[in-house]
């Protein structure tokens, strides 16, 4: 029998709590377009020499310590002495017409869908500068309105190493949210992860990416002392290339696994629902 307190709690509004700032939904969907755009340009550039070396100097006579390739009959891709076939995804692929093409990365991988460097060079230093600076810019407004000390500040009884298990066993049995404005806050591993993007992944891509322009080393030479030369630069922008795509997949994993028209909506409006306390 339903009381009529019951009643009550089933038929009022959901409540909802302001999440997301405009400086943070402006800063997320410009992301949006330009991650993408920077990776997709970075693979064709990367298609003109696939492979990546440590150190300052880098050929095709020289030992690199990634390599994707072909031979006359299979693509493969190369870590060290480890040799995997990847034929019709990697270095050996069939395009839409039926044509057999030999480049590292697909045509639908990368921007301009056909071999044109100096385009894709156009679009990636083009679209760096809107992600450079939407950084900055996201930064500074961050350290303005307090995202960073009100959302990202880590607690004591957070890290606690009981704290952190029990938010890692959460996340297995894929229960995020525990009701009421809890809901509305980052956990740990949501802080963890953030704060490893936001400083440490995010600059770690802008400094080698300057690193490896000539006129930047001229201006900055310290920047290849810091990287160990323009090829080790290369090489960890590469990875840390790498590892942005997976945070990206596991975030758009967890979007859709807590529910994405509620978090779609809450990036888009700054208004997060939430979910209604265990009883009630």
């Amino acid at each position: 029998m339903v009381t009529t307190a019951q009643e009550a709690t089933i038929t009022a509004p959901p409540r909802r709590v302001f999440r997301h700032r405009l400086a943070t939904r402006l800063w997320h969907w410009t992301n949006v377009i330009a991650l993408f755009t920077l990776l997709m340009s970075g693979l064709m550039i990367f298609n003109a020499h696939p492979r990546l070396y440590w150190g300052q100097y880098g050929a095709n006579l020289e030992t690199p310590w990634l390599e994707i390739g072909s031979t006359e009959t299979a693509g493969f891709l190369k870590i060290g002495t480890r040799r995997w076939d990847t034929s019709g995804v990697l270095g050996r692929w069939q395009d839409g017409d039926g044509n057999i093409q030999r480049r590292a990365f697909p045509g639908w991988a990368t921007i301009p869908s056909t071999y044109n460097l100096a385009m894709g060079r156009r679009w990636h230093l083009s679209f760096a500068w809107v992600f450079a600076f939407g950084l900055l810019f996201f930064m500074l407004r961050s350290l303005w309105n307090g995202h960073f000390r009100r959302d990202l500040t880590l607690r004591r009884e957070e890290i606690r190493p009981r704290a952190v298990w029990q938010d890692i066993k959460d996340h297995l049995r894929l229960k995020f949210h525990h009701g009421g404005e809890s809901a509305a806050r980052f956990n740990v591993l949501q802080k963890f992860s953030y704060i490893g993007v936001l400083f440490g992944l995010l600059p770690t891509m802008i400094l080698t990416g300057l690193t490896m322009s000539p006129g930047m080393d001229a201006a900055w030479p310290w920047l290849l002392d810091l990287f160990g030369g323009r090829q080790s630069a290369r090489s960890i922008h590469f990875i840390a290339a790498a590892l942005l795509v997976g945070f990206i997949l596991v975030h758009l994993l967890l979007v859709v696994l807590a529910g994405p028209v509620n978090e779609i909506r809450s990036m888009i409006t700054g208004w997060f629902v939430l979910p209604r306390e265990k009883g009630t």
